[in-house]
C-alpha cells in the first residue's frame, strides 16, 4: 500500500510549481522591461560605474642635436570641454547662470579671436542640450592656458560637479622653430602621427608603447587603474649641428633673395665621418617667402652640369688612359660633336685654344672634357659608366628621408645585333659634362666628400645614436660605402686641380684668404619635361661643391641653386655662399686662450644677455664663474627669464623678471636671437629677424594682448 496520499501530495506540488512558473515568469519579464524599456537608463548607470579600457598614450621621444640641444620635444596640450550635464545632475545649473557672464567675459581676454558674446551663445548651446562633451575651445591649448582657465569661476570646483574636463595630447615642438624643419620632421597634430623627415624614418624608436589603464566607481570616486604602463619612445642623437645648420640657412637665403631664386640647398658633411651637420632646403613661397616644402638636397634628380665634370676626369685618370700632361684643343670655344655644337661659356670671346688636361676644370671647359672623354671611351662607352659607378655616385646611399632617391646614371645596352639601344653618338660627350644624368645633391657632395677623405667614400650619417634615460641603447657608426674609390695617387691629383679651380681657376669666389678651399663650380640649364630646354625661360641650376681647408679637410659642402633666366654662374652666386658658410664654420676652429688676455688688474667677465637664466647660470659655472643668483630655479625644470647685469665688470648678477601673461606680448629687448624667438613664437606670433647679436628694438610693444595673425620684427646688433 502506497504511504503517500497522491490526492493531498500532488496538489501541493502542483502550487509550488505555479509559484515557482509565475516567479520565472517575473524574472524574465523584468529581465526584457529592463533590457529594452530601461536599456538607456542602466546602460548610463553602467557608464557611470565603470569605464571602458583607454590607451595611454606614451611620452613621444625627443630629437636632439650633435651637441645634445632639443630640436623636437613632446610638451603637453589640452582640448578643454564641458559637461554640462555633469552640471546639471550636481545641482549647480543655478550657480553657472550667476557666473556665466564673467566667465564668457574672461574667456574672452584669454582667447581675444572669440567675443564674449559668441562664447556665451555657443556655451548656452551646449548646456540645452546637457551635452557630456562640450568644446569651450576648438584647438588645442598649452599648459599655461589651460592653468589660466581652470582657476575661472565654476571652472575651478570638482569636476563631477562643475563638468570641466580635458583631453590631454602630447604635442611635438620645435625650440629652434623651422631650422632644419624638413630634415627633423613633422607631425600631423589632430593625430599625433609623424608625417616627414627624421620623425618618420625613425617613428618606431621614437613613439614608444601606448599603455591600457580602465576606470572604476569606487565609493561615488572614479579611480583610474593601469593595467599596462606606457613605454615612453627613446631619444635620438642626430648628426645635426644647430650653429652650422642656422648659418647655413642665413647664408642661402641672402642669396635666394638677392638673385631672386626659386630653390636653394646646401649640404654640409663631416669629411672624416659621413656626418650630415647641416642640411638646408629652401624654396619661394607663393607670399615670396623662403621656407622648407620639400627635401631638395636628397630627392632632386637634376642633370647636375659641371660639378659632374672632375668625375669624368677622375675616371680617365685612373683608368690610365691620360695623365695631367695631356694637351687638349678647344678651338674658339665651339666645337662640332656628331652634329650638335658643343659651347664652352666664353665661346663668344674666342675660347680657350689649347690647354691642359689641369686646366678643363680650372676654366670649366665643356669642349675640353668631353674631347677628352670621348676619345678614350667613344668605342667601349660602359668601361666609361663603369667607371662613374666605381666612383660611388650610382649608389643607394640609405637616406633615412622620405623621398631620397639614387642617382640615375644611364648605363649603354645593345640589342641583338650589337646596336645600341638606349645610347647615341652625342651621349657620352655631353654626359661627361653633367647632362643625360640625374644626381641628386646629396650623391654629388659624398663623391667630392670622398675625394677629400683620400679616396674613402662615408655613407651621409643622421643619426648618431639611441638614447634612452640617460644611457645609450643603440649606437649608428659612421659606414664606409667604399673603401676606395680610385687610386690614392689619382686622388691626389684631383685633390691638386680642385684646389686651383679655386685658387686661379673659376671658383676664386668660394675662396678663403684664411684657408685654402677646393672645389668645383657648376651650371647646368634645367630642362623642362616635354618643353626641352627652352621652353619659355630657360631655367638653370649654379652650383659650387668642394671642401676645406684642402690641406687637410675637415668639412665638405655643396650650394645648389635654381633660378630663372641669366646671369648664372655656378661660381658667382653659389661660390660666395660657400665661402659664407666655410668661413663661418673655421671661426669655430679659431681659438684663443684667454688667459692671454689677462693681466694683473684686468678681471674678464663675459657679457651675458638677457633671457633664459637657467642656461645662463649652466654656461657660466662651466667657465669659471660663479654668478650672483636673485632667483630660485623651478622646480619642474622650466626656464626661468629674466636680465644679465655686469656689477662692477667683476661679477654677474642674474635677476628674474615678471613675464607678461600667456595672451599678451613678451619685452625680449637685450635678449638673444635664439631665448627672443623661442619665447615670442611659444605665443603664436611670427617673427622676423634683421642683424645678428642682442635685440635692440621690437615692433610690437610689451603687454600688448597678443591678435590671431602678429607678426614681430626683431632688429639685432
Amino acid at each position: 500500500m502506497n504511504k503517500f496520499n497522491n490526492k493531498k501530495i500532488i496538489p501541493r506540488y502542483s502550487i509550488y510549481a505555479w509559484i515557482l512558473t509565475l516567479a520565472c515568469v517575473a524574472v524574465i519579464a523584468k529581465a526584457l522591461y529592463i533590457m529594452t524599456v530601461r536599456h538607456d537608463f542602466w546602460m548610463a548607470v553602467a557608464e557611470r560605474q565603470k569605464r571602458d579600457s583607454m590607451f595611454v598614450r606614451p611620452t613621444r621621444g625627443n630629437i636632439l642635436s650633435c651637441d645634445g640641444e632639443l630640436m623636437a620635444s613632446s610638451l603637453p596640450e589640452f582640448k578643454l570641454y564641458m559637461d554640462f550635464r555633469a552640471l546639471h545632475d550636481s545641482n549647480n545649473d543655478s550657480l553657472w547662470m550667476a557666473k556665466r557672464d564673467s566667465v564668457c567675459m574672461m574667456l574672452n581676454r584669454i582667447f581675444p579671436e572669440k567675443s564674449k558674446q559668441q562664447f556665451m551663445a555657443d556655451l548656452e548651446r551646449g548646456r540645452h542640450k546637457l551635452a557630456r562633451h562640450w568644446p569651450i575651445w576648438t584647438k588645442r591649448v598649452n599648459y599655461n592656458i589651460y592653468t589660466e582657465v581652470r582657476e575661472l569661476p565654476v571652472f575651478r570646483m570638482n569636476p563631477n560637479k562643475c563638468g570641466f574636463h580635458v583631453e590631454e595630447f602630447n604635442a611635438r615642438q620645435r625650440p629652434y622653430g623651422s631650422l632644419a624643419g624638413r630634415t627633423v620632421g613633422e607631425m600631423f597634430g589632430a593625430k599625433d602621427t609623424a608625417r616627414c623627415g627624421l620623425e618618420l624614418s625613425y617613428d618606431s624608436i621614437l613613439r614608444g608603447t601606448n599603455g591600457i589603464t580602465h576606470r572604476r566607481k569606487v565609493l561615488n570616486k572614479f579611480l583610474s587603474i593601469m593595467d599596462t604602463p606606457p613605454i615612453d619612445g627613446a631619444d635620438i642623437v642626430t648628426t645635426i649641428d644647430v650653429g652650422i645648420q642656422d648659418l647655413a640657412e642665413r647664408s642661402v637665403i641672402k642669396e635666394l633673395k638677392e638673385i631672386n631664386a626659386d630653390v636653394g640647398v646646401a649640404i654640409v658633411m663631416e669629411v672624416a665621418t659621413g656626418d650630415v651637420k647641416a642640411i638646408v632646403n629652401m624654396e619661394k613661397c607663393v607670399d615670396g617667402e623662403y621656407r622648407e616644402i620639400k627635401n631638395h638636397a636628397v630627392s632632386d634628380l637634376l642633370e647636375p652640369g659641371s660639378v659632374f665634370k672632375p668625375a669624368s676626369i677622375l675616371v680617365a685618370l685612373d683608368d690610365g688612359v691620360c695623365d695631367t700632361t695631356m694637351m687638349v684643343e678647344t678651338g674658339n670655344g665651339v666645337w662640332d660633336m656628331y652634329g650638335r655644337k658643343m659651347k664652352d661659356h666664353n665661346w663668344t670671346h674666342g675660347g680657350y685654344g689649347q690647354i691642359s688636361l689641369p686646366r678643363t676644370l680650372e676654366v670649366s671647359s665643356n669642349v675640353g672634357v668631353s674631347r677628352i672623354i670621348d676619345q678614350f671611351y667613344h668605342n667601349d662607352p660602359e668601361r666609361f659608366v663603369r667607371g662613374i659607378y666605381r666612383l660611388g655616385l650610382a649608389d643607394n646611399l640609405h637616406i633615412p628621408l622620405v623621398g631620397s632617391t639614387p642617382a640615375h646614371i644611364r648605363m649603354p645596352k645593345k640589342n641583338g645585333r650589337g646596336q645600341y639601344i638606349n645610347w647615341s653618338k652625342t651621349t657620352l660627350p655631353w654626359m661627361s659634362i653633367g647632362y643625360e644624368t640625374q644626381v641628386p645633391p646629396i650623391s654629388t657632395l659624398t663623391f667630392y666628400n670622398a675625394i677629400a677623405n683620400g679616396g674613402k667614400m662615408m655613407r651621409p650619417r643622421f643619426v648618431k645614436s639611441v638614447v634612452k634615460n640617460g644611457e645609450t641603447v643603440m649606437e649608428f657608426p659612421p659606414v664606409v660605402q667604399r673603401e676606395q674609390i680610385a687610386k690614392p695617387s689619382t686622388i691626389k691629383t684631383m685633390q691638386t686641380i680642385l684646389t686651383h679651380v679655386v685658387s686661379q681657376g673659376l671658383g676664386r669666389k668660394a675662396g678663403s684668404e684664411s684657408f685654402l678651399v677646393a672645389g668645383k663650380t657648376g651650371t647646368a640649364q634645367i630642362s623642362q619635361g616635354r618643353g626641352g630646354y627652352h621652353a619659355g625661360v630657360t631655367h638653370y641650376l649654379v652650383s659650387f661643391a668642394g671642401f676645406f681647408p684642402a690641406d687637410k679637410p675637415l668639412y665638405s659642402c655643396i650650394v645648389c641653386i635654381q633660378k630663372r633666366g641669366l646671369p648664372a654662374s655656378g661660381g658667382g652666386m653659389s661660390g660666395p655662399v660657400f665661402k659664407e658658410i666655410a668661413e663661418g664654420i673655421m671661426a669655430k676652429y679659431i681659438k684663443l686662450d684667454v688667459a692671454d688676455a689677462r693681466d694683473s688688474a684686468s678681471v674678464l667677465v663675459p657679457d651675458v644677455k638677457n633671457g633664459n637664466l637657467t642656461a645662463a647660470d649652466f654656461v657660466l659655472n662651466a667657465l669659471g664663474f660663479k654668478p650672483v643668483l636673485n632667483f630660485n630655479f623651478d622646480i619642474q625644470g622650466n626656464p626661468v627669464w629674466g636680465v644679465a647685469e655686469d656689477s662692477n665688470n667683476s661679477r654677474v648678477m642674474l635677476n628674474r623678471t615678471p613675464l607678461y601673461r600667456y595672451n599678451q606680448i613678451p619685452n625680449v629687448v637685450g635678449m638673444g636671437a635664439r631665448d627672443a624667438v623661442y619665447l615670442v613664437e611659444s605665443r603664436g606670433v611670427k617673427v622676423k629677424m634683421e642683424g645678428r647679436g642682442k635685440v635692440v628694438e621690437q615692433s610690437l610693444e610689451p603687454g600688448r594682448i597678443i591678435k590671431k595673425g602678429d607678426v614681430m620684427r626683431l632688429k639685432l646688433e
